[in-house]
């Protein structure tokens, strides 16, 4: 039986873990709602993440957050890791349960929910920039969510063939490559897509890549936590596109977080607010 008196703890683990907003956010909600919890982050090197899991199960943690280079290791240390989890390659939320610990992946899911406050996500096709853990766990719930197309472009890598063919490879899923201009200085959204979703991973979109074709009728989202110096950001604003910020995103993101972690609905107001005030520290 459990100790009353114990606190439920849940971390963050991260490599690097240093600048990462969840503890600030979450200590923020659990005085809103109350709750006798702990959070703490941690950093640990990614070589030292099955022992950093092994400790978090005997010391029985409620689950733990994971930030940077941790998340695609996880993937392959659990025994247990949701469909989303496996299709992305990685994890970015543990939790405890009564058979070990289990890996989920709420980045998608996320985005989703914040691109829902605006528009229909699978109304049309959508560009997905980037092939990162982000970009291919937007793409899976698009996907299931019912998108006619996902358009893929990967200015950072080459991984945007084999994301297009794992969209494929999910029943139902029709996905197909951005081509990029012959000066490879533009990428040019095609007059079919009604979303564009930036996904890179904590990565400045490319210079001198211009994104291009962009309409007062599309939704553009940027996933980076710096919508003021947004360079898609200012191109949507200058189009008149609805525009959902990195903002938007992380909130909705530790919502599910949140509530999957202590069964609690998050104030989202609250979690932004919160954000808010960590970015301008």
């Amino acid at each position: 039986m459990t100790n009353p008196a114990l606190q439920e703890v849940i971390a963050l683990l991260g490599h690097p873990a240093a600048g990462t907003p969840a503890q600030y956010l979450f200590e923020r909600v659990v005085v809103g709602d109350s709750l006798d919890w702990r959070f703490v982050t941690l950093e640990v090197q990614p070589e030292r993440l099955a022992a950093a899991l092994d400790g978090l199960a005997a010391m029985n943690f409620r689950g733990c957050l994971l930030a940077g280079s941790l998340q695609q290791p996880a993937a392959e240390l659990l025994s247990t890791i949701s469909p989303a989890a496996q299709f992305a390659g990685g994890c970015s939320l543990i939790e405890r349960t009564p058979d070990g610990l289990s890996g989920h992946l709420t980045l998608g899911r996320g985005l989703l929910e914040a691109v829902r406050l605006h528009a229909d996500p699978a109304a049309s096709p959508t560009v997905i920039i980037g092939s990162g853990l982000l970009a291919r766990a937007t793409a899976l719930e698009l996907t299931l969510a019912g998108v006619p197309e996902i358009i893929v472009a990967d200015p950072w890598h080459d991984g945007g063939d084999s994301m297009v063919q794992a969209i494929v490879g999910i029943e139902g899923g029709q996905a197909s490559l951005l081509p990029t201009e012959t000066d490879e200085t533009e990428l040019l959204i095609p007059e079919r897509a009604g979303l564009v979703v930036v996904a890179a991973d904590q990565q400045p979109f490319p210079i001198p890549r211009d994104l291009t074709g962009l309409r007062e009728d599309l939704v553009v989202v940027d996933t980076s936590l710096a919508p003021k110096a947004s360079p898609v950001l200012e191109a949507a604003a200058a189009a008149r596109a609805c525009r959902v910020d990195g903002l938007e995103v992380a909130t909705a993101i530790l919502a599910i977080d949140f509530q999957r972690l202590t069964g609690i609905e998050a104030d989202t107001e609250l979690l932004r607010d919160a954000l808010d005030e960590f970015l301008d520290c």
